[in-house]
This record gives structure tokens, sequence and C-alpha cells, in this order.
């Protein structure tokens, strides 16, 4: 795994629950991909090989208009190390999340 990217999608929509609906659409599209990912209440981020994330990250947009959206923005954060892994999504937060 050479890369992540987080991905934040924001389709035009007329209300909350259409937006909502897009959204869950991006994710359900960027769950059916296989790669390991974790949903935020922001952004969802994924690791794998740095060119199948940025495809992911295209068809993301494609995915949001085909749902619907009339326009969508999207801020994308990557890490990129292509000699070498980059901190694993697992590294990054699972000591936030213990439970008691």
């Amino acid at each position: 795994m050479n890369a992540s990217v987080a991905i934040q999608v924001l389709p035009e929509a007329k209300d909350d629950e259409e937006l909502i609906r897009v959204v869950d659409e991006v994710i359900a599209y960027i769950k059916s991909t296989g790669l390991n990912c974790y949903v935020g209440p922001f952004e969802t981020a994924i690791e794998g090989d740095y060119d199948e994330l940025m495809d992911i990250v295209k068809e993301c947009q494609h995915i949001a208009i085909k749902a619907g959206a009339p326009s969508v923005a999207a801020y994308i954060k990557v890490t990129y190390r292509p000699e070498g892994e980059v901190l694993t999504i697992e590294k990054k937060v699972s000591k936030h999340h213990l439970e008691d």
C-alpha cells in the first residue's frame, strides 16, 4: 500500500436528505471496491495503490452525478510514498476508538 486518500464529496442537493442519499451512494461505491476504508463524519479515507485510488476518486464524481446531483465538489487529501508504505488508517485512528 503506497497511498492513502481522504475524500469529501459534496453534491449539490435540494435538501439534507437528498445530500445524504447521494453521499451514501458514493460511500457504497467506495466500499464495493474492496479496499480498506474508514467512513468519518466529514470524509472517507481509503488505502491502496496510488493509481487505483485516483481512479476511485474520479469515479466518485461520476457516481454523484449518476445519483442525480447536478454538480459535485470534492475535497481530497493524498499521501503517496512510491517507494514504501504509508501510515495505515489503523495506526492513525485505532487508539482513539478503543472501547473501555
